[in-house]
């Protein structure tokens, strides 16, 4: 089958090739009945405008990138799914772009990027987005650009932004972890470049503290945003003379890498030992038992992202449906499952607690 036209929409729609194309471009002339009209002809036809030719002919660029580098393959496909979304929305195109983010000709490359495929501005993911001197950089180059970050409030620096509160879902984790009875909760960081990792730790360290549990560091080990290191880090903190009975993982990956080191330990989560991971990850959900976590709504918020860039670079992109022009937060959610579950206590405790006596190994046991 060949591909839809524009001049199939016109004919489907009983209207002019230059209404279709004033539809396409959002532009406010035309009538809400025709536009609606149109509209219905692309959706039952299945047209999708070609961008690059639309860009030649009007010379204004109907295109963003999305950059990124991180190593958490859900995520990064949940931000993809997010930004496409809002493309499809104005008609916009996306050129995706993986990066070296400690590359230090960064700044260079994005900018070569926006100049070789015509970009009308940038989503920056992190770690690129709380990178303040690439930040600079590229609004001096005129890159118009819209950052996700971790933070717990608006930075108000005068570049947009979407902010993630990660700090106080990651406090109402551990919070969660201390009212069920642990006290020895290890934690996993993440990659140390995201601040996004930072900001979950002082969430950590501040419940902690607000329930006078003093930090040992030795429940703290440093890592990335991966399977392999949460089993790595989860190895080492059980192996230590007084081992945690609950361990937080930076995000859903790692807390998987935890789970799966703890079972082939022999260990029963979550009555051995309770877990928790951060952003709701499908890691989260198809693990057995399931585990807690901060739910994260990652294609909304850079969906947001998105729609704050368009609506800053075509202020008619959103005439019918405006959106808020200014930052905009988002708070994960808790999310209790199996993996957490109360402290139980050693056998030494229930012995005294049922004033048993300690029962000496007979010969049955193994014992002399």
């Amino acid at each position: 089958m060949r591909r839809p036209t524009i001049k199939d929409v016109a004919e489907r729609a009983q209207v002019s090739l230059k209404t279709v194309s004033r539809v396409i471009n959002n532009e406010t002339s035309v009538m809400q009945g025709t536009r609606a009209r149109v509209l219905h002809a692309i959706s039952e036809l299945g047209y999708e405008p070609d961008v690059t030719a639309r860009n030649l002919r009007s010379g204004t660029p109907f295109v963003i990138g999305l950059v990124y580098d991180n190593p958490n393959a859900y995520h990064i496909i949940g931000v993809q799914n997010g930004v496409l979304a809002a493309c499809r929305e104005t008609g916009f195109g996306l050129q995706i772009h993986p990066c070296d983010a400690t590359s230090p000709l960064l700044a260079e490359e994005l900018i070569e990027f926006v100049k070789r495929s015509r970009l009308a501005g940038l989503v920056l993911t992190a770690p690129m987005s709380e990178n303040e001197e690439l930040v600079q950089a590229l609004a001096a180059r005129d890159v118009s650009l819209v950052r996700i970050i971790a933070a717990t409030e608006d930075p108000d620096d005068g570049h947009p932004c979407v902010y993630v509160d990660d700090r106080d879902a990651a406090y109402e984790i551990t919070e969660h972890l201390i009212q069920l009875g642990h006290t020895r909760i290890g934690f996993l960081w993440g990659g140390l470049a995201h601040k996004s990792s930072t900001e979950r730790f002082a969430g950590y360290e501040q419940a902690l503290q607000d329930y006078g549990i003093t930090l040992d560091k030795h429940l703290v080990i440093p890592g990335d945003y991966t399977f392999d290191d949460g089993f790595r880090g989860a190895r080492r903190l059980l192996a230590l003379r007084e081992p945690p009975t609950a361990i937080f993982g930076s995000n859903d990956e790692i807390a998987a890498g935890v789970l799966a080191a703890a079972t082939s330990a022999g260990m029963n989560v979550p009555y051995d030992l309770s877990i928790a991971g951060f952003e709701d990850s499908p890691f989260s959900r198809q693990s057995w038992p399931p585990l807690t976590t901060a739910k994260q709504a990652t294609e909304d918020i850079a969906r947001q992202a998105a729609r704050l860039l368009i609506a800053g670079i075509r202020q008619d992109a959103y005439d019918e449906h405006p959106i808020a022009m200014h930052n905009q937060g988002f708070a994960p959610q808790l999310v209790v499952r199996g993996s957490t579950a109360p402290m139980r206590r050693d056998r030494a405790q229930e012995r005294q607690a049922e004033r048993l006596p300690e029962r000496t190994p007979d010969r049955d046991d193994g014992g002399g």
